[in-house]
């Protein structure tokens, strides 16, 4: 298991997930966990967060809300979860601390690079033509640290806060899946913690 840093830590400890919603029925599918009613709503590669929503290429979220009745409180814990899509072999939830280095924002654009002028050659006889370095572009620009650091603490604020909690509680659970979104046709979402046992039937 790969180890969080420094920094990761800090941030799951200030992690407080997503504000849940008014009831479950709100969310896609909820069901019965003993005295728990556990909803989820699937977000596909959108990360949503309070700044705006992140995206990944490598991993899928779903909302997870926990609910009881007045004054309960629920151990929560993201590896109590387990997703199966297309039918196939369930997949466990990853710790968001691995998810942080597979976001990126699809609004960040990285500055325009300076290029310097070039010398135009008139009537050399010779064909023009695009650049000699043109079938070898540039690689992908590298993200500012501080961003990055900035996108890691966004998905660990409204991933789903753990421990022993007072319900309602709220927030992201994450799978890995590098498929296409178009090409899934059932999503199963099950629970199996210390509140019981439950399965959840998600839309893409």
């Amino acid at each position: 298991m790969q180890a969080q840093s420094p920094q990761a830590r800090e941030a799951q400890s200030e992690a407080k997930g997503m504000p849940p919603r008014p009831s479950p029925a709100e969310y896609q599918d909820h069901a019965q966990a003993g005295a728990v009613t556990i909803a989820a709503e699937f977000t596909g590669r959108s990360v949503p967060t309070l700044q705006g929503p992140l995206a990944s290429e490598d991993y899928v979220a779903i909302e997870i809300g926990f609910f009881g009745p007045p004054g309960a409180r629920a151990t929560i814990s993201a590896t109590d979860f387990s997703l199966r899509i297309n039918g196939k072999k369930p997949q466990p939830s990853q710790p968001f601390g691995l998810v942080v280095e597979f976001v990126k924002d699809p609004e960040w654009a990285p500055p325009e690079p300076v290029v310097p002028k070039q010398k135009t050659v008139l009537n050399s006889g010779e064909p023009s033509g695009p650049p000699a370095d043109s079938k070898n572009p540039p690689p992908p620009p590298k993200v500012p640290i501080e961003i990055q650091r900035g996108w890691a603490q966004r998905v660990q604020r409204v991933a789903l806060p753990e421990g022993n909690r007072p319900l309602p509680q709220a927030g992201l659970v994450f799978f890995q899946y590098r498929g296409k979104i178009e090409k899934i046709d059932s999503m199963e979402l099950t629970y199996a913690g210390p509140a019981g046992k439950a399965t959840l039937r998600l839309q893409p």
